[in-house]
């Protein structure tokens, strides 16, 4: 990265002035859709400025772990192709998308999220296998905190198969939805030079100094978070940037309802 540029934009920065002319706490225009996809039990479509995300959910039933032989599995895995973003290459999964679908994961389990005993179907033998597909079809940044509502939004679309002899007849769909009891939100927050920022685009993500991420539920507690970027972070700026975080969370909460 040029260094003349990085002082050009830090200095736009610490004017409150970003390169599409939003401020530093402003997120981009944000649309949601769900039920987008009819071959699985949830779906979401969110767009924010130019990045798109669809999230599929699949239900299955499959054998618990052995250490939680009454619980529900949930499996969350992101996919960066080269559709999305130029820079994206085919082949096995980059590091940035495991890490995606580790953080957005991390929210939803240490939220409580979901009530995985009610996943049980029978102790040690069946229960509810949850897949969450991530596929970012326009990539310009910011992918966690979007990734994340659109899985929010997704499996609160999602509804059970009937269970025809023990197997799930997924052409006939119930009502049932998933054991949802809380609603956590992703907000991601940049430092760039002494400046914080949220809702990065992709060219902003590149001058990342270091980065952020809060899951914060509805009671404005936190329950989840992850340090990105070189730099490390000062107390004093951790507490600015969860400031942030809670309050750019009650916005895109609203998208929930």
């Amino acid at each position: 990265m040029n260094k003349d540029f990085k002082n050009h934009i830090e200095k736009s920065l610490s004017k409150n002035i970003r390169i599409d002319g939003r401020k530093n706490d402003e997120f981009r225009k944000i649309t949601v859709e769900t039920g987008i996809i009819s071959t699985a039990e949830g779906s979401a479509r969110v767009t924010c400025g130019d990045t798109e995300v669809i999230v599929g959910v699949k239900l299955d039933i499959g054998k618990p772990y052995p250490d939680k032989l009454d619980e529900g599995v949930l499996m969350t895995g992101a996919e960066l192709y080269p559709l999305s973003n130029p820079e994206f290459e085919s082949g096995p999964p980059r590091e940035e998308s495991i890490e995606i679908a580790r953080v957005i994961d991390r929210g939803i389990r240490e939220s409580g999220t979901i009530d995985v005993k009610k996943l049980c179907i029978e102790a040690g033998e069946k229960v509810w296998m949850i897949n969450v597909d991530i596929a970012p079809i326009n990539m310009d940044g910011n992918l966690i905190d979007i990734g994340a509502l659109a899985v929010m939004a997704a499996l609160k679309d999602t509804k059970f198969p009937e269970l025809k002899d023990g197997v799930p007849d997924y052409k006939k769909i119930s009502k049932k939805k998933l054991p949802i009891s809380k609603l956590p939100i992703e907000i991601t927050i940049l430092k760039i030079g002494d400046t914080f920022l949220v809702d990065p685009t992709y060219s902003e993500e590149k001058l990342t100094d270091a980065r952020l991420t809060v899951a914060i539920l509805e009671d404005d507690s936190l329950c989840a978070m992850q340090k990105g970027g070189e730099e490390p972070l000062t107390q004093e700026s951790i507490m600015k940037m969860i400031d942030i975080a809670i309050k750019k969370s009650k916005e895109l909460r609203k998208f929930l309802a």
